[in-house]
């Protein structure tokens, strides 16, 4: 009855009701919850509004210190604390202050208690903003980072809800300014053959959390890290060590390949020691032998050299595994592990039963952890566990445990392996990592990264987390894309159609369009998930500028100049890049039989065609030759086989309705055309697919042309060399193609598809 009444109480905050029992699983939290629900409810009745329920929610999880429960909830039943803003002050004060009394007016002053913020004033900080950054909406539209507004206004309003500022912000932005032009409705840059508007900085990628970055040996600066009277003696010798030097890492696992979300942890870790005139290491985190691959430590390496980085040094986190047991029975002596017999299965959930053997003696955990190492217990039967409780109530995260498969650097020199949980933060201190950099998710480890550290009496680096990158009508999990590998719904991890970095290279995406997104979606906290047309347009910004043109033919229809001007073909001079004939020319032959795109001739056409028909003569592209259609040839079941036509010197002054590509002389190729591998923006979403991500297959996302025809020029083209096809998009050559075979991907169409926005 008890649960079936607290249930009650928390779905009255606000919770939904599978939220609610996910916190009635974890003691601490619905125990602190309880009691703060329970004290609100005594100053404002039996009924708590939503947004009070999510402040008193965010309070109860949050919280480290019990005594301030009470304090605090008073100033949200109070309304005096009434934005997740103040709330944060709220519990990084008490955090900081933890000695009574606490002094009300200081705390008052540092959490905007009593200052309104007008929707005047909201409105003049964000035109502010957005007058600041007009021309760069006027040129990025859609792909501008609308954060950098919000947090703009942010820093001058600290204490405004930020509900309003992203409602005001929406509003200004999609209003039109009588002074300039309609940003929403400007050209895009691609279409009008300009070149793309500028890419953005790393330092102006950082938003919100980011530009709290501490300076190297300042970690101490940072709310909420943990110091002991160790710390200045320890940030002192790091300094000495490092210079103060900006330190980074990117320490991806080597069981899968890297996906568009890595992309952007790259270009964070990278760029930012980059920025600062740091350094970055590419460490993995190489502590589960049974899932590692060597094909896996390569596609990383060559996938961050793709990219444009180059770390300063490569390394594993087996490099350390000495030092990473020494540290572990060190551990151990100071009473703060253990080891301990509880299967896998009963350690999971919220709430799990406490280890019976959390209190055993330190001499008897040593001696069964040697005995670990020593191969004398099974796997699953005896682990290393820390005594600490992280910040999802996870009480004694495991620090080793048995696996008897051997590791592909260090062979069978060890059975025993550390788990993430120890391994991270301690491969950090031997590195004498700055910012340790890392998603969203990782947060919940931050107190386990922190304790650990200090238990040991070691260099403590900093961890920052940020939103996760994700895109829809997409799935990057390792697991599911093994599945459809494994359906044979894709081919490989790199197939163009995924969102793995491979197969982004494999489609045609240049790495630089890749680093330009990641870019303008900037770094923020929250978890961004973007539209892949964003992406797109990004690829377009740069093939524009660095993809030659050529011709090619789709579906082909035959056409016979019957008088035609000379005895042989014709050499023709093409521009490698029409807007800009400085950067040189092809040659492609011309002869008295062209091919041009079915699409492209009608014998019937609608009103407003405007290609090759009856009386409707059109030019062929870069010839100076206008065609004009003489005779339909028409095979026994009536469809058009080949025309027959005449050409002449297209007068000075005419210009035909059209100009329409061909090719002479050409080569035949594969092309393959990609849509998306999935018809719902969430696949991965039960509410949105039902049925599963594997029932939301596109079945026409792959369209294969096996004899498409295409001009000689790109006879010498090598895998990943990329083309603009005139008038169909852009394509890069397949590593499938063969002597006197191309294969080419269409990378993206020359336009952005509007039923895709």
């Amino acid at each position: 009855m008890a649960t079936v009444d607290t249930l009650s109480l928390f779905t009255g905050l606000g919770l939904s009701e599978h939220k609610a029992r996910e916190t009635l699983k974890n003691t601490a939290l619905s125990t602190q919850l309880r009691e703060a629900a329970t004290q609100a409810q005594q100053t404002l009745g039996s009924t708590i509004d939503k947004a009070t329920g999510t402040l008193l929610y965010g309070l109860a999880s949050r919280l480290k210190d019990p005594r301030r429960l009470s304090f605090l909830v008073s100033y949200i039943a109070n309304k005096k604390i009434h934005t997740e803003t103040q709330l944060s002050a709220a519990l990084e004060y008490v955090r900081s202050h933890p000695l009574d009394p606490i002094d009300t007016v200081d705390f008052e002053q540092e959490c905007g208690v009593g200052i309104v913020v007008t929707p005047e004033q909201i409105e003049e900080a964000v035109e502010a903003a957005i007058n600041r950054h007009q021309s760069q909406l006027l040129v990025e539209r859609y792909r501008f980072n609308m954060g950098l507004l919000m947090g703009e206004a942010r820093a001058v309003l600290k204490w405004a809800d930020g509900k309003m500022i992203k409602h005001e912000v929406d509003m200004q932005v999609t209003k039109p300014r009588p002074e300039e032009t309609d940003w929403r409705t400007a050209k895009d840059v691609v279409e009008n053959g300009e070149a793309a508007g500028q890419t953005v900085s790393l330092m102006e990628q950082l938003r919100g959390e980011a530009l709290k970055f501490h300076k190297p040996g300042e970690n101490y600066k940072t709310p909420g890290y943990v110091t002991t009277p160790h710390t200045m003696d320890l940030l002192k010798q790091h300094l000495e060590i490092t210079g103060g030097q900006v330190r980074t890492r990117f320490p991806p696992e080597p069981n899968g390949i890297l996906h568009i979300g890595h992309a952007k942890a790259i270009n964070f870790n990278f760029g930012y020691a980059k920025a600062n005139n740091g350094i970055c290491f590419l460490r993995f985190d190489d502590t589960n032998p049974e899932k590692e691959e060597a094909k896996f430590f390569t596609a990383i390496c060559d996938m961050v050299a793709w990219l444009g980085y180059t770390p300063y040094k490569v390394t594993y986190a087996s490099d350390y595994f000495d030092q990473l047991y020494a540290w572990a029975v060190e551990l151990i002596h100071r009473g703060q592990a253990y080891v301990c017999h509880q299967r896998g299965e009963e350690l999971k959930g919220h709430n799990p039963p406490p280890s019976p053997w959390r209190d055993r003696p330190i001499e008897e955990s040593l001696l069964l952890f040697e005995a670990m190492r020593k191969g004398k217990f099974a796997e699953g039967e005896a682990t290393l566990r820390m005594k600490l409780v992280m910040e999802d109530g996870k009480m004694d995260p495991v620090a080793y445990r048995v696996k008897y498969t051997p590791h592909h650097r260090t062979g069978d020199t060890w059975c025993i392996y550390p788990t993430y949980d120890y391994t991270h933060c301690l491969c950090d201190s031997i590195e004498h990592i700055t910012h340790s950099l890392c998603t969203k998710e990782f947060q919940a480890r931050r107190s386990s990264y922190f304790w650990l550290c200090n238990a040991l009496d070691v260099y403590c680096p900093v961890q920052w987390e940020y939103g996760r990158l994700n895109l829809h009508y997409a799935v990057v999990s390792k697991r599911k894309i093994l599945q459809l590998v494994a359906t044979g719904a894709v081919r490989d991890w790199d197939d163009p159609r995924l969102f793995t970095l491979t197969a982004l290279r494999r489609r045609g995406f240049p790495s630089e369009a890749i680093n330009n997104f990641c870019a303008r979606v900037g770094v923020t906290v929250a978890q961004t998930t973007m539209e892949p047309h964003l992406l797109e347009a990004c690829v377009r910004d740069v093939l524009n500028d660095t993809a030659p043109r050529a011709m090619a033919v789709l579906e082909s229809l035959q056409v016979i100049i019957t008088n035609f001007p000379a005895a042989k073909s014709l050499d023709i001079q093409v521009p490698n890049f029409p807007a800009d004939e400085t950067k040189g020319f092809h040659q492609v032959p011309f002869g008295p039989i062209v091919f041009i795109e079915r699409t492209d001739f009608k014998e019937e056409p609608e009103p407003g065609y405007k290609r090759l028909a009856w009386g409707q003569p059109v030019g062929l592209r870069h010839t100076g030759y206008v065609i004009e259609l003489q005779h339909v040839v028409k095979g026994p079941s009536g469809s058009v086989e080949s025309l027959e036509v005449t050409c002449r010197r297209a007068d000075a002054g005419e210009k035909p309705k059209a100009f329409i590509h061909w090719v002479s002389q050409p080569l035949t190729c594969e092309i393959r055309l990609y849509e998306r591998l999935f018809q719902h923006k969430n696949p991965e979403d039960p509410a949105e697919v039902p049925g599963g991500f594997l029932s939301d297959l596109n079945l026409e996302s792959l369209q294969v042309v096996e004899a498409a025809l295409v001009d000689c020029s790109v006879a010498l083209a090598k895998p990943f060399d990329k083309f603009q096809f005139e008038r169909l998009g852009y394509f890069s050559v397949d590593p499938d193609s063969r002597q006197g075979q191309l294969v080419f991907n269409r990378t993206v169409t020359l336009k952005e598809d509007p039923g895709k926005v």
